[in-house]
C-alpha cells in the first residue's frame, strides 16, 4: 500500500517526468552556482565596505543595504535562468 506521498509523487512524475541531467549537465549548473555565488560575495564585499565608508550617514546606509539586496536577487534569478537554460537542453 502506497503512502499519500508517493501516490502524489506517483501523479506529478506522469504529469511532469523528472528528466535525468548528464554528467556534462551537472558540470555546467555546478559552475554556473561557482560563478553566480563568486559574483554575490564580490557584489557583498564592495558594498559592505562602501556601507562602512557611508560612515553614520543612515540613508546612504539604507540606500546601499538595498542596492546589495537588489544586486543578490538579480544574481540569483540569473543563476536560475542560466540552470533552467542547461536543463532544458
Amino acid at each position: 500500500m502506497k503512502s499519500a506521498i508517493e501516490l502524489a509523487m506517483s501523479r506529478l512524475s506522469k504529469e511532469a517526468p523528472i528528466r535525468k541531467l548528464t554528467d556534462q549537465q551537472k558540470q555546467r549548473i555546478a559552475e554556473i552556482d561557482s560563478e553566480i555565488t563568486a559574483k554575490i560575495a564580490e557584489k557583498k564585499i564592495f558594498l559592505e565596505g562602501e556601507i562602512t565608508k557611508s560612515g553614520n550617514d543612515p540613508l546612504a546606509r539604507d540606500e546601499l543595504r538595498r542596492q546589495l539586496a537588489h544586486e543578490i536577487a538579480r544574481l540569483e534569478e540569473k543563476r536560475d535562468e542560466k540552470k533552467e537554460k542547461v536543463r532544458g537542453e
